[in-house]
């Protein structure tokens, strides 16, 4: 694993601009993106670019190894970190699935009140899971329930039924960039608004809602 890779980027203007990664940059990408995705309460930004390339990386490896000597050490060294990062790479997608299948009615909801150049929470196909899981939904609500209920009753709800992520869950999380005048806002209403600052390197528990955009950025990362 020694080539550099392209990795297309998309930043906030909606815009693109190329990146050269090496491999391991790139696996590198990848297990932050695992991490904050594992401990974020919400579903964030697809990164289906970085799962790509490790797909193409992981192919080229395969085919590196079909052409290596049998019984070579470094055969065996290779193939227990290509599964290393297909367990991380599987972990990443299931992981984003089961947010999916938790928030599906916001999630959705979310997508329809984007605005052109803002960035889809979802790639193109977790978009067509999305829409089909609803809709799957739905229809096994009416058949099994709802069809058997009084005409007025016969409707359900979906964004009041399904909860909500929690954005006022804590999490852990450590400071990759120094942020200043970052501000808190109070856990009851006899406490104040307050501001901190997050040192670089330093680690802390704090409340999801105020360092998501944080999270979105990669100023910090979630441990």
């Amino acid at each position: 694993m020694t080539e550099a890779l392209d990795l297309t980027g998309r930043d906030s203007d909606a815009g693109s601009e190329e990146v050269v990664l090496t491999p391991a940059e790139l696996i590198e990408r990848l297990e932050q993106a695992w991490m904050n995705e594992k401990f974020a309460p919400e579903l964030l930004e697809s990164k289906s670019e970085i799962v790509e390339c490790v797909v193409e990386q992981l192919d080229h490896m395969e085919e590196n190894l079909r052409r290596a000597k049998k019984g070579d050490l470094k055969v065996s060294i290779h193939r227990m970190e290509m599964e290393r990062i297909r367990y991380v790479l599987s972990s990443y997608l299931r992981c984003r699935l089961m947010k999916i299948e938790k928030f599906f009615p916001h999630i959705l909801a979310k997508e329809k009140t984007l605005h052109e150049g803002e960035l889809s929470s979802l790639s193109p196909e977790e978009l067509v899971f999305a829409k089909q899981y609803m809709a799957n939904t739905e229809t096994y609500l009416k058949n099994v329930a709802l069809k058997h209920m009084p005409p007025n009753l016969q409707t359900v709800d979906l964004l009041r039924s399904v909860p909500k992520p929690d954005l006022d869950s804590y999490v852990f999380l450590r400071v990759k960039e120094r942020q200043e005048n970052i501000l808190v806002e109070p856990e009851t209403d006899e406490q104040r608004d307050y501001v901190i600052d997050l040192e670089e390197g330093s680690q802390h528990l704090i409340r999801y809602k105020t360092i998501a955009p944080l999270v979105a950025s990669g100023a910090v990362q979630l441990i």
